[in-house]
């Protein structure tokens, strides 16, 4: 959830394709808006809110390009994504939390059991 209270959904996948758009739920009227996609398709990634309201998007998986390291900064004050620095790993179905220090904590995945840490 955004600090607006809005809530962001950004990748997938569905039937053979994967998707790099993105979309905001406003649970207060109940409508879905639009917003600016990703530079990558994704799916099976994390998504972390930063202590300065940007989203974090890391990793994942694309058909076309298999398991990623790459991730994704998005600011909802103006609908755009920024390329970030990428992963030390390419991770899938892993975990991510922000501490308290405002580093997010990149964890696990199929395959793997390292850890690293994603300084904004």
């Amino acid at each position: 959830m955004l600090t607006n209270g809005k809530v962001l959904i950004a990748g997938g996948y569905d039937s053979g394709i994967d998707w790099n758009t993105a979309e905001l739920y406003d649970p207060s009227t109940g409508l879905w808006t639009i917003t600016g996609s990703m530079s990558y398709s994704r799916y099976f990634h994390t998504a972390s809110v930063l202590t300065d309201g940007k989203i974090l998007v890391a990793a994942g998986y694309d058909v076309t390009s298999g398991i990623l390291n790459s991730a994704e900064l998005y600011n909802s004050s103006t609908g755009a994504w920024t390329i970030t620095a990428s992963l030390t790993y390419g991770r899938h179905a892993h975990t991510a939390c922000v501490l308290i220090n405002g580093k997010v904590l990149v964890a696990g995945g199929v395959g793997i059991s390292s850890s690293e840490l994603y300084q904004p």
